[in-house]
């Protein structure tokens, strides 16, 4: 049978960058085994030790996924697609938004009055009261309900934007970031002028501008296990806006424990996924959380943040505005949410995919029979820092640094230090140590092209800010060399230290 494998954005770069290969097979294991010949990189990104499918790639046939039906003995017919559906960047019981108010109301038996609409407000919502859909009651409803987004960045911007036109009368806001000239490509909220200031003042300025009548609430802080329960727990929704996989998993975690929706989201370069945790699904199931998704996030530095492969400015508009359509339609009682599926965007193809997702009842989380009945460390379970500095530092680890100032000192008095750049070629395009001989070798060639590289050499590598460089250089301290040195802090350390003429991105 001739079928069709469909290989994900974060994916393409170990497959020559191909997002669709046509395999010969009787099954999906069959389909996935001709694809890892055809592009051989693929394989420690989608098989474990054991050759198994790793627990962050899911692997669906058409819109199955195959964990359901036979795994990757499922049989395949002419023409199907099977879908690679990895981790790129809650289920609980299925309650609405309007039951989690009753039941959170002091009188559980007594329904909290909807809040009335200001002569001001029925003319600025005039276009919504004119739907039947929405009418008074439905306005009202959005005006009575609150919402909290995690995050106010690429995500959080048309969320924060779009919810607070639509009325919604309480927004909160979880960050911690100041804005940086690299965030107004896609981050709206912010502008020129609010380079270096907070987040959130920057957000609830521009937000009270677009609705006065709306309730801002900030919570500038990183949200963490010991503050999110508190945090989440007066809100009706959960918007996840997060760009790390330990935020991701305590958002996810304290959704389910607390009975919340989580509205999700993620990009990364044209693709992004979005969805509905925690929410009854159309059949009348309750649904599944991210956990029943992706059980485990990938190991550390396997997928590539934002920041090293990129997000094209547009995406996380059309993206994070389906969030906020979802997170409308819970409030109202309209339509039929996500939940029990996953919608994924190519902007590149201009195409849209949907996938079926089920709970799954062995879920950790929200399963038959949980085991994890509290939030716990979650950087410990992702194996990484959920700032993406810290997560520089820790890549890092115990790997032999050398400063910008010391590189170029010992480069001025002739020392022979061999400089290789293991970043992607449009990023050395942007700016790059030429002028010092450096070597181009991506990440993702390190392997096959570790014989241009001579063992006695004294070598330094360099990335962006230190982290790609510092598991590059791991990976040759394996192979035998020992002369190795990590730029600490990357060419942007460089810019800084050394010439400022040098762009940073």
């Amino acid at each position: 049978m001739r079928v069709t494998v469909r290989i994900p954005t974060p994916l393409r770069s170990y497959a020559s960058g191909e997002g669709r290969v046509a395999v010969e097979a009787e099954t999906v294991g069959q389909a996935l085994a001709g694809l890892v010949e055809r592009h051989p990189g693929l394989k420690p990104h989608l098989y474990d030790g054991e050759g198994g499918l790793r627990n962050f790639v899911n692997a669906y046939l058409n819109e199955d996924d195959v964990r359901q039906l036979e795994g990757t003995e499922t049989r395949v017919s002419e023409g199907d697609t099977v879908v690679l559906v990895p981790s790129i960047a809650g289920g609980a019981d299925g309650a609405t938004v309007e039951e989690t108010r009753e039941a959170d109301a002091p009188d559980a038996g007594a329904p909290e009055p909807l809040p009335d609409l200001s002569r001001e407000e029925i003319q600025r919502y005039s276009r919504h009261l004119i739907m039947p859909e929405v009418g008074m009651e439905g306005q009202k409803k959005l005006k009575g309900a609150k919402v909290l987004l995690v995050g106010a960045g690429g995500l959080g911007s048309p969320l924060g934007l779009y919810l607070a036109a639509a009325g919604v009368g309480t927004i909160g806001i979880v960050d911690h970031d100041v804005v940086d000239a690299t965030n107004l490509q896609r981050q709206v909220l912010h502008g020129t002028k609010d380079v270096g200031r907070p987040k959130l003042e920057s957000a609830r300025e521009r937000l009270a501008d677009v609705n006065p009548h709306v309730e801002l609430r900030t919570h500038e802080t990183r949200l963490t296990s010991e503050n999110a329960l508190e945090i989440l727990e007066p809100y009706d929704v959960v918007v996840d806006g997060t760009d790390n996989f330990p935020t991701r998993y305590l958002v996810n975690d304290a959704c389910v424990l607390l009975g919340k929706p989580n509205v999700y989201g993620s990009i990364f370069r044209f693709e992004g996924q979005a969805t509905v945790f925690g929410a009854e699904t159309p059949e009348g199931e309750r649904g599944p959380c991210y956990r029943c998704l992706f059980r485990e996030p990938p190991p550390p530095g396997l997928v590539p943040s934002c920041a090293e492969g990129g997000v094209l400015g547009v995406l996380p508009g059309i993206i994070g505005s389906l969030q906020a359509l979802e997170t409308i339609k819970l409030i109202l009682g309209r339509g039929e949410p996500l939940a029990g599926r996953l919608l994924i965007f190519d902007a590149l193809e201009m195409s849209w995919r949907q996938v079926r997702l089920r709970r799954n009842p062995g879920c950790p989380v929200c399963g038959d029979e949980p085991t994890q009945t509290g939030l716990i460390d979650y950087e410990a379970f992702c194996g990484m820092p959920a700032d993406e500095d810290a997560a520089a530092v820790a890549g890092a680890g115990d790997v032999p640094e050398i400063s910008a100032t010391e590189l170029a000192r010992r480069l001025e008095v002739g020392d022979e230090i061999t400089i290789v750049d293991v970043r992607e070629p449009h990023e050395w395009e942007i700016v790059n140590l030429a002028e010092h001989d450096a070597l181009l070798v991506p990440l993702g060639e390190l392997d096959e092209r570790m014989s241009e590289l001579d063992s006695s050499d004294e070598i330094v590598l360099h990335c962006r800010s230190g982290a790609r460089s510092a598991r590059a250089l791991e990976r040759l301290k394996e192979a035998g060399f020992r002369k190795l040195w990590n730029l600490e802090g990357g060419i942007l350390a460089w810019a800084d230290e050394v010439d400022p003429t040098k762009p940073k991105y």
